[in-house]
């Protein structure tokens, strides 16, 4: 007997222990005594609201990308290559015409494997890419998606022009303050977002 005495002490402490757990806003709650879920605890408006920014780059005056200038350093993805071969466009001297300075393109090295992966109906691009003017940029991630690389690559470094014609590319690219962006339209180049003070023409966004 004093055995199933203790067990129904020890069951009933257990159970007054859930009662205490039961939820303010408990459907088995009274409607005039339950809670309602939806408010929030008062807050406090003199309170200090802690709130996480990243940091601006310091190449940055506002919107003004103070690393840029000549010689203007280019990353250039496929479709720009196939889109100037289709509009016979020579890169380096069109570049040059557009921006009125010395141009130096740069290819990284997905750009690169992306080309030699769509066959020998590119090798035109291969030939041209291969062209001593060129400047290669090691990649240290796998794979050969250029897409990912490029934007990375101008988030941290503010030095560069993205010579593109891809849509969500240049969608990706807008979003990045500072980066400048130069695409194929009307059988020449044209940019976008270039400050005014270097005297390039302006392009359509």
């Amino acid at each position: 007997m004093g055995k199933q005495r203790k067990t129904r002490k020890i069951v009933e402490k257990r159970f007054a222990k859930m009662k205490k757990l039961i939820s303010p806003s408990d459907p088995r709650i009274k409607a005039s005594e339950r809670s309602d879920p939806k408010k929030k605890k008062p807050t406090d408006p003199h309170e200090m609201k802690i709130r996480e920014v990243p940091q601006a780059s310091s190449a940055l005056f506002f919107q003004y990308n103070t690393q840029l200038g000549p010689p203007y350093h280019i990353l250039v993805d496929t479709n720009f290559i196939n889109f100037s071969i289709k509009n016979k466009l020579d890169i380096v001297q069109n570049m040059m015409d557009c921006l009125y300075a010395k141009c130096v393109p740069y290819i990284t090295d997905c750009v690169l494997g992306e080309l030699e992966k769509l066959g020998r109906k590119y090798r035109v691009a291969l030939r041209i890419i291969k062209d001593p003017r060129f400047e290669r940029i090691a990649c240290l991630h796998k794979g050969t998606y250029a897409d990912d690389c490029i934007v990375q690559r101008v988030t941290q470094h503010k030095c560069y022009i993205v010579a593109t014609n891809d849509k969500d590319l240049k969608r990706r690219i807008r979003k990045i303050p500072g980066v400048p962006i130069m695409y194929v339209a009307q059988h020449k180049y044209t940019i976008e977002r270039m400050p005014d003070a270097y005297g390039a023409p302006k392009g359509a966004i």
